[in-house]
């Protein structure tokens, strides 16, 4: 009786062992979801302050990676992104959206869809389940919804108030939350350590952050295929 209990594996233990199992399963996921998404398309550059390879994200994205030398880097104005993630491989992404849903997908295919809350979290939140991740493992952090010009329709506070609706309807937890406030952020978020590093932008910034946010809400998109915080100013 004795050996046989020094064979078992404790049930915890047992159970790290084999998400991480499930985790090696799904690399080539990965692998597929890179080509589909034709990463080389990208913008990215190599962000010297912060030693690591930084994937820039619009409005109306979202990227998943298992890189643990790259970041993902988002400015919001009224936007929310999302930052999730796997806390046991490091894999994890971001998405970036404009306005908190949409029923249909009649605003010029996917991509556009991609700009309202509630098809951009299922985006993001299938991808990193589907590359391994149990749901109640996944690690979340929400940022923006500034109200950064005068506007009676307070678009951030909007998206600000789904964002955290659609997660609790989902009975998914929010690790950490930056949103609300008027001033627009610029968001780094590091997967593979969960880092996430905010920076509250100048006055001066605010129009610029709003004109962009603008011009991608009502740009038509090119047709394409389906496919702790650490905060700091200037």
């Amino acid at each position: 009786m004795r050996s046989a209990a020094r064979r078992a594996a404790p049930p915890e233990a047992a159970r790290t062992a084999s998400l991480r199992r499930d985790g090696r399963q799904a690399e080539g996921f990965l692998e597929r979801r890179r080509r589909e998404k034709n990463e080389d398309g990208r913008s990215r550059y190599f962000d010297h302050k912060h030693k690591a390879i930084a994937v820039k994200l619009l409005p109306g994205e979202h990227y998943v990676t298992d890189h643990p030398d790259e970041m993902i880097v988002t400015v919001l104005g009224s936007c929310v992104a999302a930052c999730i993630r796997n806390p046991l491989t490091g894999l994890g992404g971001m998405n970036h959206f404009m306005l908190p849903q949409s029923n249909s997908f009649e605003w010029g295919g996917s991509s556009a869809a991609m700009r309202f809350g509630n098809h951009a979290m299922e985006a993001l939140i299938n991808d990193i389940i589907r590359a391994g991740c149990p749901r109640e493992l996944l690690e979340i952090k929400v940022f923006g919804g500034g109200n950064v010009i005068k506007s009676s329709q307070l678009i951030g506070q909007h998206n600000a108030d789904f964002v955290l609706k659609y997660l609790e309807n989902e009975r998914l937890r929010v690790l950490a939350a930056d949103l609300g406030g008027s001033y627009p952020r610029r968001i780094h978020f590091f997967p593979n350590s969960g880092l996430v590093k905010r920076l509250y932008l100048r006055r001066s910034d605010d129009q610029a952050v709003f004109k962009d946010e603008s011009r991608q809400m009502t740009a038509k998109p090119e047709p394409q295929a389906e496919g702790s915080i650490d905060l700091f100013t200037d």
